[in-house]
């Protein structure tokens, strides 16, 4: 595999740069987290007018259509900013799942309010701690829903959620919920990181619509964290290099004894350890997108490869970003806890790493 990004696509980053510099600094990441909203809504409104909601859907329903390369690009910006937005919810899960699963009726109905950011959406699996597969309780019985689902990312603001839910001890089907219909009640629930809200939605016979093929629900959520793993990567390898700037520029206008700290091997060390890291899961990365880009076959093993590389990178960066910065880095004055809580959320969101090295090796271990 030879891959590189076009100079189209890298021209889409620096703008993405230029936008998100300007409209989310973290000084307006803070005003989030200190507040009481739970997104930054101007934000939203900027990045759908930019079009990025749009970027990979067919403009036969409303979209852009630009495709997945230029997706990632836009997935790492947003992390590399900790942009306080239900972006990741919508965009890689509900319209990855509708794109993937829906009926043409379906597709025509919420795809086009999904591009023009008029409809948020989110994928409702967790029901607390544990395996899914082993804690799944929302139940599906005659085109309703009955169980609870918590934590849902970005579930206090979506419109509607792709849930999964049992038809019996063995099968589970997706469903699509209004979540502002009857028979759903949801509650802001804290999180480590609340710039990335958090509910959890209760659902006493909630309408259902089937998405996809009923009974086929656990293997069409495999086929949906596969592509959406490649772009979780994206955003967390650009917090991962935002993180290990932050330290580098700390270090090198940090002086004791007289000393740039940037001058001392203890120092050098972390940076040069970060640094491999994040270079690492960049080369992991670019292999996911490129099967994303293309539906490779290897998109199993990529996707994996990629997500367990950028959660390790961007778990290490954000630790040592703060270990950099020494007593200092511990206050709440200082940014760097912002990226270390990004960093352990992001990591569980599509499930925890342990889970995505169990999820490489069996992709591996298929291809023997």
């Amino acid at each position: 595999m030879n891959f590189e990004f076009s100079d189209e696509q890298n021209l889409l980053r620096e703008q993405a740069q230029s936008f998100l510099a300007a409209k989310s600094p973290l000084t307006a990441v803070r005003r989030v987290l200190d507040g009481d909203q739970p997104n930054d809504a101007q934000l939203w409104r900027g990045m759908v007018d930019l079009g990025w909601t749009a970027t990979a859907i067919p403009e036969a329903y409303g979209g852009i259509g630009l495709g997945y390369l230029e997706l990632c690009v836009i997935a790492e910006e947003l992390g590399r900013s900790l942009a306080p937005t239900p972006f990741s919810s919508s965009v890689y899960l509900a319209t990855e799942a509708l794109l993937a699963f829906g009926t043409a009726k379906q597709k025509s109905r919420y795809l086009p309010k999904l591009a023009a950011g008029e409809w948020i959406g989110t994928f409702a699996i967790a029901e607390g701690a544990g395996e899914p597969a082993a804690s799944l309780k929302t139940k599906a019985k005659k085109g309703t829903l009955k169980g609870t689902k918590v934590p849902v990312p970005d579930g206090d603001v979506a419109d509607f959620a792709i849930v999964l839910a049992k038809e019996d001890k063995k099968h589970a089907s997706m469903y699509i919920v209004d979540l502002t219909g009857s028979g759903v009640k949801r509650q802001s629930v804290p999180t480590l990181d609340p710039t990335r809200s958090h509910a959890s939605i209760r659902f006493n016979d909630a309408p259902a619509e089937l998405l996809g093929k009923e009974c086929k629900g656990w293997a069409q959520t495999q086929r949906l964290f596969d592509r959406a793993a490649v772009l979780f990567s994206f955003e967390q390898v650009g917090g991962a290099q935002a993180a290990l700037n932050m330290a580098k520029q700390y270090a090198l206008g940090r002086f004791a004894f007289g000393r740039p700290i940037a001058s001392f091997q203890a120092i050098k060390h972390k940076l040069a350890d970060m640094y491999i890291g994040n270079t690492l899961a960049y080369s992991n990365c670019y292999y996911g997108a490129w099967a994303l880009s293309t539906n490779a076959a290897e998109l199993p093993i990529a996707s994996a490869t990629a997500r367990v590389s950028a959660t390790e990178a961007f778990h290490e960066a954000s630790k040592e970003n703060i270990q950099t910065h020494g007593g200092m880095g511990f206050t709440w004055e200082f940014d760097c806890h912002m990226y270390y809580r990004r960093a352990k959320l992001l990591s569980v969101n599509l499930g925890s790493l342990p889970r995505w090295k169990d999820r490489l090796i069996t992709a591996i271990e298929a291809t023997r």
